[in-house]
């Protein structure tokens, strides 16, 4: 069981893309067609992802085994800053989930999700992913655990690929 709960450390930044790609599109469905429902499924993506790495995301599967290894060689990109950015995808995507069932307030639930596909379409579109900036600032400030700092510094030591930026 520890094992299916475990996020991948490095992670293929070639399917994290994809995944980013699928959440934009799934984002911008949901705000084009104004039905509710596909939030459901985004938010239940993110919370697998977050949880389990691609293990029980569809769109996580769909990804990391079909889509990624047709287009490029996996670029490995370590795996804390990812982990965080899904978070971020975790929050927003369940806050809009909440907006839109919860409270009724579908305008405002459009709105986030407005972020999200924002978000989503920077990191498939053009490799910049929001949530790893802002963990780089956090750990630069201290308020990520050295723990997680290490777990990055680990996989870079071991996968010296990963000390070189990655450009698209």
């Amino acid at each position: 069981m520890r094992r299916v709960f475990t996020f991948p450390n490095p992670v293929n930044e070639v399917a994290a893309r994809v995944v980013a790609g699928g959440v934009f599109a799934l984002s911008v469905a949901a705000i084009v067609s104004g039905q509710g429902w596909l939030i459901v499924p985004l938010a239940y993506g993110f919370w697998a992802r977050v949880l389990t790495g691609p293990t029980l995301s569809p769109l996580g599967q769909l990804a990391t085994r079909v889509v990624a290894p047709r287009l490029a060689p996996a670029r490995l990109v370590a795996g804390p800053p990812k982990r965080f950015a899904q978070a971020m995808g975790v929050a927003l995507s369940t806050s809009a989930l909440i907006l839109w069932f919860g409270a009724g307030l579908h305008s405002a639930a459009l709105v986030v999700l407005g972020l999200l596909a924002t978000a989503a379409f920077l990191e498939s579109a053009l490799g910049l992913c929001l949530g790893c900036l802002i963990f780089g600032v956090l750990m630069r400030r201290g308020l990520i655990p050295d723990a997680v700092c290490e777990a990055c510094a680990d996989v870079t030591l071991r996968h010296p690929e990963l000390r070189q930026p990655v450009t698209v």
